[in-house]
């Protein structure tokens, strides 16, 4: 199961009149995000590197650091200060992902933790402290339990949230009642460290400002102040604020239960190169993790499939199980899903079963339940349940699969790209995989919005004519040699009332597989609009609008 951030407070806005006193423990893993990205391969442990936002960074390595990168400096100012710096963009997904490992390592010493985002988890102290013998020896525990999986954190341990993650800065444990006096010191600008999301943290640095300018600049100063007068002058936001340098919890933490992992594994000795000998393995592995989930009365959102070949390549594949309707997480459906991902190692040469013997056979299969939840206890679609239409459609869609193939059935989705084909992601009908290229990338040279409504399956050769009839060609410069004012195709024309372009896409230009293309948007005088192309010195009808 992935890590699921949940916000460290409640939305500032809402209102939260009671406070709690209790011991919280915070466990930190300093620069998350930089090193899920490490973990991910995307740049090595010894590169200075720094994840951005598209503004200002984020999170910076202690390579970075040392060589005078900070934490919210702008990208040309890092760039400056470090030219060899590696930027990294933000991936939410990918640090929630990898931070499961740190997760499932605290859960091994207190059952029961909160993850407020990735790379910052809460546990409450009191019950793991007597267990353990004394709090210094629960941090003990939680960092020598991270350490293990790989990773070095701080844990801080205090009375209230914002101590807590002050200590954990400072890999400290605050005594009992003295949570106030260890907070006085700091900025007021200490606050954001409570903040878990955008919002809260937009919130609570105008509130900081606020306070600057009032005079109040440090933390002790801020809890001098009544309560009732601050939340009179301030709001329920400057309460929550004021319950948080007095050593109080608006809220206590909301713990995680951990997950009982269900897996079921086959070694195949000798390894599999047979695509049907590979399958029947499979079966017993899907019966068996559907036996699990029967003895446990429980269902899974998310199907993981992972095939490891004799040369150490590992394959795997999530699927979704929870589209509903669909007759339930049979043994039978557990099979097709293993069936299809055989299929992408044991490609089958014409006329033989045999594998590919560069990629090697399988020698081992594992079948994986993700988001493992108690039978029945889902909860419904926003606007209720599936309907009838919809049932049908994915039982028809289910079984079209089940009869020709994972790739028989694909669905489309938006992923980033310049060409308008590139933009079309296809997944198998039920997968969870993520498009190739993120859509929120500035794509230069991209067309403007907005986008066509039809691709053409092949794009359609055209001719394109200028008033006297002459054919309009794009030079070196990507200049019209004149305005095109007809458009031919092999059965028909017509007129061209309006266009727009050339927009130039140059891809790779210094390869043997680059491409160039300008676009033209093009208004028709039977009301219909064309996307055109200029590739390879002729024209092609690529797209139409509605």
């Amino acid at each position: 199961m992935s890590a699921v951030p949940t916000p460290a407070v409640p939305t500032p806005a809402v209102p939260t009149r009671s406070a709690v006193t209790t011991r919280t423990a915070v466990l930190w893993v300093p620069d998350w995000p930089v090193v899920a990205a490490m973990r991910a391969g995307e740049v090595a442990s010894h590169e200075p590197a720094a994840v951005h936002d598209g503004r200002r960074l984020l999170a910076v390595s202690a390579v970075a650091r040392a060589a005078g990168v900070r934490r919210g400096m702008r990208r040309r100012t890092a760039q400056g200060v470090c030219p060899e710096l590696v930027l990294l963009g933000a991936d939410e997904a990918r640090d929630a992902v990898a931070f499961e490992t740190v997760a499932q390592a605290a859960e091994h010493v207190v059952p029961g933790i909160e993850v407020v985002r990735p790379g910052l988890l809460l546990v409450p102290a009191d019950g793991a402290a007597r267990y353990h013998g004394s709090t210094e020896a629960f941090a003990e525990a939680l960092t020598d339990a991270v350490v293990r999986v790989g990773h070095e954190s701080q844990v801080g341990v205090a009375d209230g949230l914002l101590a807590a993650l002050l200590a954990a800065r400072a890999h400290a444990v605050v005594p009992p009642g003295t949570s106030a006096q260890f907070l006085a010191p700091y900025p007021v600008a200490a606050l954001g460290h409570a903040a878990a999301d955008e919002r809260s943290r937009t919130a609570t640095r105008t509130l900081v400002d606020l306070l600057v300018r009032l005079g109040i600049t440090t933390l002790g100063a801020f809890a001098a102040l009544p309560a009732g007068d601050v939340e009179a002058r301030f709001g329920e936001l400057g309460a929550w604020a004021h319950r948080l340098v007095r050593g109080q919890d608006p809220r206590p933490p909301v713990r995680r239960r951990p997950t009982p992992d269900l897996e079921a594994v086959c070694e195949l000795d000798p390894p599999a190169t047979r695509l049907d000998v590979a399958t029947f393995a499979g079966r017993r592995i899907a019966e068996d993790l559907h036996a699990q989930l029967l003895a446990r009365s429980a269902t899974c959102a998310r199907l993981e499939v992972v095939a490891l070949t004799e040369h150490g390549t590992e394959l795997s594949r999530t699927w979704r199980t929870d589209l509903g309707g669909l007759g339930g997480l049979t043994a039978a459906r557990i099979t097709d899903r293993i069936r299809w991902q055989l299929e992408g190692w044991l490609d089958r040469a014409a006329g033989t079963d045999q594998g590919d013997p560069e990629r090697g056979a399988v020698v081992r299969l594992a079948v994986r339940a993700r988001e493992v939840s108690a039978a029945g206890a889902e909860q419904g679609g926003l606007w209720g349940g599936a309907s009838g239409a919809d049932v049908r459609a994915h039982r028809a869609l289910d079984r079209v699969q089940g009869l020709l193939g994972a790739h028989a059935v694909l669905t489309p989705a938006l992923q980033g790209g310049r060409d308008v084909r590139e933009q079309v992601h296809l997944a198998p009908w039920g997968t969870s995989e993520r498009a190739e290229r993120p859509a929120d990338r500035p794509w230069p040279g991209r067309l403007p919005a907005p986008a066509p409504a039809t691709v053409l399956p092949a794009p359609e050769p055209v001719t394109v004519l200028d008033a006297a009839g002459r054919a309009v060609v794009i030079d070196a410069r990507w200049t019209l040699s004149a305005a095109p004012a007809w458009v031919r195709w092999a059965a028909r024309e017509a007129r061209i009332v309006a266009w727009a372009g050339p927009w130039p896409l140059a891809e790779r230009w210094w390869a043997p597989d680059g491409h160039a293309k300008a676009h033209v948007q093009a208004v028709l005088d039977d009301g219909g609009a064309v996307l055109l192309a200029w590739v390879a010195g002729g024209w092609v009808c690529e797209a139409r609008y509605d």
